[in-house]
């Protein structure tokens, strides 16, 4: 009779006892929407039936109308105490068991979108949303108890995302957030904020204990993550409620920011001077659009000059941004900020394209040119459409592909050899001169030098220095050049600044050099009466 009034509307499944409902659901409960169940049954009453499926984490989500001969309120209340969601007596009414079973079916659907909305899928913490929500209202609730917010942060997550495969990576941040949890009072709200990034409120007595002893912990024992994953706390201790929450967490996360990447040093807390450097950071970034569409970056040329005679070879095209109010800036105050917010992509392509058109602008003069190499970021190496930009920016302009030489760094080729590999082939294919970059300066892969179609090495700066203070004998620089040259590379070196260090490049057969000793960047005007020469 059930069957007959709901087949109309929905999928029905059967079974004769508790015992078969059970089998059943047990294959079938993720498409459960409803469970309609008799109290008098053999094998397995309702009663017991009830008891079972409440014990289940799935099972017990799914809504139960009881059905009974009896109207008596004794019978109802059994089953509700056991669990059911609704109660029905005999005989059936059709339109009230439909309209019964819709409306149990909506509350549960609207419950699971709740549900997602408020907790992480993969860790089990409270989503951003949710959390912000949650961090009002505790506030509100206690404007007398005194509130720390803490981010834990996985260093090198996406390196070893990558290395190891995404269900690594997923297994790997559900064990910090259990973690994390275990560190923090039991009291404490936590959620997932990004990828790999993790927030909690708690009680500023217990973070100022739980601080001290993560502190010794990780000086004297083993991480419980990864030897190479360090983890980091910034903390932010509210002390001024008019600021919004998300700007407190913005503030907890900018604190992890400052020490990234610094050895030994796995907590910090929010002052004056992390203030100063975040509210600096956000004044940048909110000047960025601006600068680009008023053309306050400026792009500058420092030339490369041949050891052999001091003509000059080439030019490598640097950004530099002059601010109205704030005059010139320096590119390491700006640079790796725009790697990290992703606005490196598009200063990039306004670089190319200054550069393209300055290339057609002096061949039109009737100059001698020689090429420009131009900077191609770690964000602009996995961008898909690559090779197509740079051929169209060649078109557009009519100029040799090879006058456009592109600097890669090396440590681009550490996230994903296979990528950047193939890209630079493509690249190689269509004309264009390719670069290493700061070759030496920590990241050095031999392996790399072989699989990769390299034009030219570029030596970097720290490592010339660090080699021109040993003896020759000593040193690697000689047996790298003469490397490079066995693989038919070039090799410049940069950060040259004075006669003795030309001279010993100059000794070891290095190609190019590349430094104040010859010139600093200039603006192109200057460059261009070097080109007039």
């Amino acid at each position: 009779m059930l069957g007959a009034i709901l087949s109309d509307d929905y999928s029905i499944l059967e079974a004769e006892n508790g015992q078969v409902a059970l089998d059943i659901l047990e294959s079938n409960k993720e498409n459960i929407a409803l469970i309609l169940l008799d109290v008098i049954m053999p094998v397995m009453d309702g009663y017991t039936f009830l008891d079972i499926i409440k014990k289940d984490s799935v099972l017990s989500l799914i809504p139960v109308i009881v059905t009974t001969q009896s109207d008596s309120e004794v019978s109802e209340i059994a089953a509700l105490e056991h669990g059911a969601t609704d109660f029905v007596s005999k005989p059936y009414r059709p339109q009230i068991i439909r309209h019964r079973a819709a409306s149990l079916i909506r509350l549960r659907e609207t419950a699971a979108m709740v549900n997602q909305f408020k907790f992480d899928r993969l860790t089990g913490l409270y989503s951003k949303e949710f959390f912000y929500r949650t961090v009002k209202d505790c506030l509100e609730k206690e404007p007398e108890k005194e509130f720390t917010l803490l981010c834990c942060n996985i260093e090198n997550f996406r390196l070893y995302n990558d290395t190891f495969g995404r269900k690594a990576g997923d297994k790997l941040l559900k064990e910090a957030a259990q973690i994390f949890l275990k560190r923090v009072s039991k009291n404490s709200v936590c959620c997932r904020y990004t990828a790999d990034r993790f927030l909690c409120l708690t009680d500023k007595e217990s973070e100022l204990k739980g601080r001290e002893s993560f502190s010794q912990a990780r000086k004297t024992t083993r991480s419980e993550l990864a030897d190479n994953l360090p983890v980091k706390i910034g903390i932010y201790e509210i002390t001024d409620r008019t600021v919004p929450v998300e700007l407190m967490c913005d503030r907890a996360v900018g604190v992890v920011d400052t020490i990234k990447g610094i050895y030994d040093q796995y907590v910090a807390v929010y002052d004056d001077e992390i203030r100063d450097i975040l509210l600096r950071e956000q004044a940048i970034t909110d000047a960025m659009e601006t600068a680009l569409s008023e053309k306050q970056f400026i792009v500058y040329f420092q030339p490369k000059n041949c050891l052999n005679d001091d003509s000059m070879a080439g030019a490598e095209a640097l950004v530099r941004w002059i601010h109205p109010e704030w005059g010139f800036m320096s590119p390491g105050e700006f640079i790796p900020l725009f790697e990290k917010n992703g606005f490196i992509r598009r200063l990039d392509e306004y670089v190319w394209e200054s550069v393209c058109e300055k290339l057609r602008e002096w061949k039109d003069k009737g100059y001698t040119l020689v090429p420009v190499s131009v900077n191609v970021s770690r964000a602009d190496i996995y961008q898909s459409g690559l090779v197509e930009k740079f051929c169209k920016l060649i078109e557009k302009y009519e100029i040799d592909p090879s006058y456009l030489h592109l600097e890669i760094t090396e440590s681009a080729y550490t996230e994903d050899p296979e990528q950047i590999i193939s890209t630079v082939e493509e690249l190689r294919n269509k004309g264009f001169v390719i670069e290493m970059d700061d070759f030496g300066s920590g990241y050095s892969s031999l392996n790399m030098l072989g699989e990769m179609s390299l034009d030219i090495l570029k030596l970097d700066m720290k490592f010339i220095r660090n080699q021109m203070a040993k003896p020759a004998e000593r040193g690697l620089l000689k047996a790298i050049i003469e490397m490079a040259h066995t693989l038919d590379l070039k090799v410049v070196a940069e950060g040259v600044e004075t006669a003795e260090q030309k001279e010993r490049l100059k000794s070891m057969n290095c190609d190019y050099a590349q430094g104040y000793f010859y010139a600093k960047p200039t603006p192109s005007a200057d460059y261009e009466k070097l080109l007039q020469r």
